[in-house]
């Protein structure tokens, strides 16, 4: 199991406001119809069993569903997991929702999901290459794993840290450690030792003055990657 107590309590602070379009949670508001469409472009949704990996208050979850997914949304905040599950009731979706971590779920649901996404999490665990393993195990055969994570340099740190944190204020401060940022290159082999070919790499991009967000092949900052079971 790969947890970070500090990382759960900084996401239970932000769960209030988590489907305010102007608050703490905004830029996912805005990056939303892109990460939907980088999964439904490579893979069909409807009827599939999805699992939202770090799910947050369920703003991709909501997403998946209306695109006529079966989705299970899971997340260690216990704050998130109930905005969660309070706004899918609002908004009339059936999505289940829970507080448990993915080795559990790999116990007792293993090969039990068409595919995954796991967006925004992997640069807040102690050991992503954990977390890419509990994918694979909870993956069906040839199921896909769908990322996006922060890479690491001299622009990630500009943009991410002291843009994101410290000038614009788009996230709390403290939200991202630099040294837990991925590069592509290790993220790619980290998914090939866990049973996955890499398929997809595409970069993810925000312009927070307009909320305009977009996908180009420049991964220097925030970056999406699709990797296939293999075995």
């Amino acid at each position: 199991m790969s947890v970070d107590a500090a990382e759960i309590a900084k996401f239970d602070e932000q769960a209030a406001r988590w489907w305010d379009p102007l608050g703490p949670s905004r830029a996912l508001h805005d990056l939303n119809p892109e990460r939907l469409a980088f999964v439904s472009e490579r893979t069909a949704l409807a009827g599939k069993r999805v699992l939202d990996l770090g799910c947050g208050g369920g703003i991709l979850s909501e997403a998946l569903a209306k695109a006529g997914a079966q989705v299970i949304g899971i997340d260690l905040s216990s704050e998130q997991v109930s905005v969660a599950q309070l706004h899918a009731l609002e908004s009339g979706l059936d999505i289940t929702y829970r507080q448990v971590d993915s080795a559990t779920l790999a116990v007792e649901q293993p090969e039990s999901f068409d595919l995954i996404v796991c967006m925004e999490m992997l640069e807040h665990v102690p050991d992503p290459s954990a977390i890419l393993r509990d994918c694979a195990r909870l993956l069906k055969p040839e199921g896909d794993l769908f990322l996006s994570t922060i890479n690491r340099g001299l622009r990630s740190f500009a943009l991410a840290i002291v843009g994101a944190e410290e000038v614009l204020r788009l996230l709390p401060r403290g939200t991202h450690r630099y040294a837990q940022f991925i590069k592509p290159h290790e993220l790619a082999r980290g998914l090939r030792a866990a049973g996955f070919d890499v398929r997809a790499l595409a970069g993810l991009h925000y312009d927070p003055i307009r909320r305009r967000a977009w996908r180009n092949a420049d991964v220097a900052v925030n970056y999406l990657m699709h990797g296939k079971r293999s075995r």
